[in-house]
């Protein structure tokens, strides 16, 4: 492995940040639209939206298929993290808060980790793990500050579980293709077949449109526009330029703003502990990505 895909370039490490942030308002948008769309239509209405984004995009690029070789993971991250991951956090997000589900979903960096030290070979880097350790130990508090003390739903619990595995699947599952397909592509690919996989819910996605206000319906627009159009490409283009291990232990950092926005947004005031979490999170992110001083074994 070398250096410079342990090190991501500052452009990398600009497109992981954009995928935070735009992911973080994820969850938030979500949240918003529990109400009035179900778990599946709500993914399509999404995926649709950041489809026909993505198409755009890469009809101007002029970027065509992808190679054979890239389809195995497009496929396999298609189905389980834009299709069954997408399902999944929006059933869970009609059950728990946002700042919960958050928590919840970011178990899947950790998973991500293990599962890309021993599929892919990246290995178990000290100062990763402690940063896993670290920012894990902050999810659980703001997961544990926001739940009422224990009193989330338990099937809202399992539903985040579901979707923190299928996430950190996707991603190791996506990685691999990134050596023979853009980031556009890989992503563009992914959401289409993730849309396909969501087809059995379009007759509800039509009834939902026509119940919902037309506010709500923009923001499932907007859910398929940047969090999953640009913020599934930033994430592709910084993955593509450095570990799966590492671009997971970045999105730590998305609870913290999540607690933020949804105080902004949806009126969750979060406490004091809360405000702990968030911080240990965000240190989390700064031990995994800092570089080891020179001479050092880590």
């Amino acid at each position: 492995m070398t250096d410079d895909l342990v090190r991501p370039s500052r452009t990398a490490l600009a497109a992981a940040a954009v995928t935070v942030i735009l992911w973080a308002s994820a969850f938030v948008g979500i949240r918003a639209a529990a109400p009035y769309f179900s778990p599946g239509s709500l993914a399509l209405g999404r995926l649709l939206a950041g489809a026909a984004t993505l198409l755009i995009f890469l009809a101007v690029r002029r970027q065509g298929l992808p190679p054979r070789a890239a389809w195995r993971g497009i496929v396999i991250s298609g189905v389980i993290w834009f299709g069954l991951y997408m399902v999944a956090l929006n059933w869970g997000e009609q059950l728990v808060d946002a700042g919960t589900a958050a928590m919840l979903v970011n178990i899947g960096p950790a998973v991500m980790a293990l599962l890309a030290g021993w599929l892919l070979g990246e290995g178990f880097p000290p100062r990763l793990m402690a940063g896993i350790a670290v920012s894990f130990a902050g999810t659980v508090i703001v997961g544990f500050s926001m739940s009422g003390g224990g009193g989330t739903s338990v099937l809202g619990v399992v539903l985040c579980l579901v979707a923190a595995v299928t996430y950190a699947a996707g991603v190791v599952a996506q990685k691999p293709a990134l050596r023979y397909a853009t980031a556009l592509q890989a992503t563009t690919f992914g959401c289409l077949i993730g849309a396909v996989a969501c087809l059995p819910f379009a007759g509800q996605l039509v009834a939902d449109v026509a119940a919902a206000p037309w506010t709500i319906t923009l923001s499932v627009v907007y859910l398929g526009v940047f969090p999953t159009a640009i913020a599934f490409t930033t994430w592709a283009y910084a993955l593509a330029r450095t570990t799966a291990g590492k671009m997971g232990s970045t999105t730590y950092a998305v609870p913290a703003i999540v607690v933020l926005m949804s105080w902004l947004v949806l009126g969750e005031v979060p406490g004091w502990l809360t405000l702990i979490g968030g911080v240990l999170c965000l240190a989390g992110v700064a031990v995994s990505r800092s570089r080891p001083a020179p001479g050092s074994a880590s």
